[in-house]
């Protein structure tokens, strides 16, 4: 197994991924321990001198006029992780969680929070033996960071709270004894530190950002596809047209679909027919899956910055001497970059869904009426485009943006926050009825060359459309199609089906 060196600096989206499936360990740098232990000595200076620190010797929020005696600092921590533990609703998944545990232990790497290195010890060592803590989905405004969620994470580190271990729920205490860690007295800023920053919505970010961006390759499978199968002409994927409006993701398009409709026998059949253009979803798919993938490029490269960064308050520079109080716990940049993930993939899945109807309907398709022989007595593909439609509206609720959106919390204290923990969640719903809705196209497209047989599609199409018909036969007369989406979509999720095509035509941009 892979192990992922942790450092603070270097840690890569695809590492997350990684360790959030649990194909990858995880180990520190050795650079990370003299950071922290200098870092930790200049808290202790700072405490035995006296100086008032932000909930470390005072209270939270607006309670930080508050000065709190030393001997009560022990239980300080202990209390903020109880009464922050307030989430609510779904528990997120072990992927999550285990994304959600490797950021956090990365910012501490950084060597900016002033814990012990026993802390951050303690989080790797869950990860490597699997100790799992249940955070729920929903309490979090993402402003002073994901203050709910992560609480739940750090209540196992305390022996409290819930984890799963062995495949088992069970209490935070007994999951860390029987997977023989040692449990924290957390000490001196240590429960703070734990649970200000953003890792939570980075962690749902990064992990829909790399499904999104494999989706983007899985749209040009599919619309390459219904291409052949409407008889479309590739004429406008040209690649001297990207040359005159040169976006980067026009041009990664336009070279995918060249590949994939590659040697098609259905081009060549109506090269010289009196159609001249194609109707906007087929014709300017160049234009609105590049788009979407140029909004990704910088979805990435926000949470590639985020991953490491320091988000703890306050910050510790110990080699400048300072303790400062900030706002890097705000979720603003992964919130409007979350919103942006939303609102992009929702287009995959809206121009899709006209795609669907466009080869349902014989007035558009020159096909058989909802891809049937036997229209009437059956009804054939008539309700997938109804589904697919469904999904599409309810992403159109979705994809409205969390972060315009602003409550205060705290007593006024905390006046501005970012919901960006609701943006990411948004976002990952979203690209999951994406996936739906490209099974529903390529379902539908498989079944519109079945029509167009002994004509061969491109080399890629010819890829898919095999790999369909090893899970999804063709469509003789009706049946429950969910289960033909179902199966596509898994072909989708898992990879398969882009390491299937990308084997025939190369790798896809």
């Amino acid at each position: 197994m892979r192990t992922i060196v942790l450092d603070g600096v270097h840690l890569a989206l695809e590492d997350v991924l990684e360790v959030a499936g649990g194909k990858a360990n995880v180990k520190l740098s050795p650079a990370v321990p003299p950071k922290m232990k200098r870092s930790r000595e200049f808290v202790e200076r700072a405490l035995a001198q006296g100086e008032k620190m932000y909930g470390v010797t005072t209270g939270f929020g607006m309670l930080a006029d508050q000065v709190i005696d030393l001997s009560q600092i022990e239980a300080l921590q202990r209390n903020l992780i109880r009464s922050h533990s307030v989430g609510v609703g779904p528990y997120f998944d072990e992927e999550t969680t285990r994304a959600i545990m490797l950021l956090r232990a990365n910012v501490l790497a950084m060597g900016y929070s002033g814990v012990r290195l026993e802390v951050l010890r303690t989080l790797v060592e869950m990860l490597n033996r699997r100790v799992h803590p249940r955070i729920p989905e929903q309490g979090s405004v993402g402003a002073s960071g994901d203050l709910a969620p992560l609480a739940h994470l750090t209540s196992v580190l305390m022996g409290e709270g819930e984890a799963i271990y062995q495949g088992k729920v069970m209490s935070g205490r007994k999951a860390m004894e029987k997977a023989g860690i040692p449990i924290l007295t957390l000490k001196a800023k240590e429960g703070l530190s734990l649970i200000n920053g953003t890792q939570v919505m980075t962690a749902i970010g990064v992990l829909s950002l790399l499904r999104a961006e494999r989706l983007c390759k899985v749209a040009d499978i599919v619309g390459a596809s219904t291409l052949d199968a409407l008889k479309g002409t590739l004429s406008a994927f040209d690649p001297d047209i990207q040359k005159v409006r040169p976006f980067a993701g026009h041009r990664a398009v336009s070279i995918n679909f060249q590949k994939l409709c590659r040697r098609s026998e259905i081009e060549e059949s109506h090269k010289f027919c009196s159609k001249i253009q194609d109707a906007y979803s087929v014709r300017c798919m160049p234009q609105v899956h590049g788009a979407v993938r140029d909004g990704l490029a910088y979805v990435r490269k926000v949470l590639e910055t985020e991953v490491n960064s320091a988000t703890d308050n306050p910050l510790i520079f110990a080699d400048q001497g300072k303790i400062l109080n900030c706002g890097n716990f705000h979720g603003e940049p992964v919130a409007f970059a979350m919103d942006l993930l939303g609102i992009v993939v929702s287009e995959l899945g809206n121009i899709s869904e006209r795609r669907i109807e466009k080869l349902i309907n014989p007035a558009l398709s020159g096909l058989p009426p909802f891809l049937t022989t036997e229209g009437g007595l059956h009804s054939g593909l008539m309700m997938v485009q109804v589904s697919a439609a469904a999904l599409v509206s309810e992403n159109k609720v979705l994809a409205h943006p969390a972060s315009v959106d602003s409550i205060p919390t705290s007593a006024d204290k905390e006046d501005h926050v970012s919901m960006g923990t609701i943006a990411a969640r948004k976002g990952r719903e979203i690209v999951r009825n994406v996936e739906h809705i490209l099974a529903m196209e390529l379902l539908c497209a498989t079944q519109g060359l079945e029509f167009l047989l002994p004509l061969k599609p491109g080399l890629g199409v010819q890829e898919a459309y095999q790999l369909v018909r090893q899970k999804v036969p063709a469509i003789k007369g009706d049946r429950r199609f969910s289960t033909d989406i179902k199966k596509i979509q898994q072909l989708i999720e898992s990879g398969e089906l882009l390491e299937k095509v990308e084997k025939v035509v190369g790798g896809l941009d």
